[in-house]
């Protein structure tokens, strides 16, 4: 189950207009979805659905805590079927960092079944040496770590340099992926500003601190942030946050079967009917 890339009938007979687009297993064109509380058979459906286009499974915030143990762990090894990585929010690991039950957590993260850990301080302050402590138990218990850089609250926000400082550190420590903060709102929080546009400025010094950007999970809630990924760095680009019903949508904006991204190449191409 899950091992299979979708194929029909349709594509016997047509290309997808934006071809590089990479196949599971991927290390790039990444796609991590914002689980907020979807039901098993939710899951199933779709995992079933589109679980060739989809890479990570966080469940948000900290839900991990409020499933029934069962609906918990069918939860966990459905993702894992589809060989999706599936982990509980930042916000979670937060919570055990304030309550010092960092180890404990770990622990219980792996008899559940995790397969990935975000380390995050989106809503507390935590100290350089807590957080790389974090990375590193992560990454000895065999998990896929992700880190995510950018406070939730706007009020909170640091020096874009403190956090371009913060990515390449982070990626030393043993982080796999930086997931560069967006909230599932996609606006005024980390490089977006109130409308949910692009500071420009800050991810040009993002991008130039980070010498292969496809290190970063750009969370890109909103069609109109994907969009301008896509356009910008490729059908590969690692995007996060995806709200579960669009997971569909946004792969076929990164093969190019969406007028959003069509359009960038249709005017260069013969048009012949026969």
């Amino acid at each position: 189950m899950g091992e299979q890339q979708a194929n029909n009938a349709w594509m016997e007979l047509l290309h997808f207009p934006l071809k590089e687009r990479s196949k599971k297993p991927r290390r790039k064109g990444l796609t991590m979805i914002l689980d907020k509380g979807l039901g098993l058979e939710e899951t199933k459906d779709l995992l079933n659905t589109a679980g060739d286009y989809i890479d990570f499974l966080k469940l948000g915030f900290g839900t991990s805590a409020l499933y029934p143990k069962k609906t918990l762990e069918e939860k966990i090894s459905l993702a894992k079927n589809f060989h999706v990585y599936i982990y509980p929010g930042g916000t979670f690991l937060e919570i055990a960092i304030m309550q010092d039950k960092l180890k404990e957590f770990f622990l219980m993260a792996k008899v559940l079944g995790y397969t990935a850990i975000e380390v995050s301080d989106g809503t507390l302050n935590i100290s350089p040496e807590v957080r790389a402590q974090a990375i590193s138990m992560a990454a000895e218990k065999g998990f896929k770590v992700l880190t995510e850089i950018g406070k939730k609250n706007p009020l909170d926000r640091v020096p874009i340099e403190q956090t371009a400082e913060q990515i390449c550190l982070d990626l030393k420590n043993g982080a796999y992926k930086v997931i560069v903060e967006g909230r599932e709102s996609g606006k005024d929080t980390g490089l977006y500003d109130k409308e949910g546009h692009f500071i420009e400025d800050h991810v040009d010094q993002i991008l130039s601190a980070v010498n292969k950007p496809d290190l970063l999970i750009w969370e890109a809630p909103l069609k109109e942030q994907q969009q301008e990924l896509i356009l910008e760095h490729g059908p590969d680009v690692n995007l996060g946050n995806i709200p579960p019903h669009e997971a569909m949508a946004l792969e076929a904006l990164r093969v190019g079967l969406r007028s959003d991204t069509l359009r960038s190449i249709f005017n260069d191409l013969p048009v012949h009917v026969s």
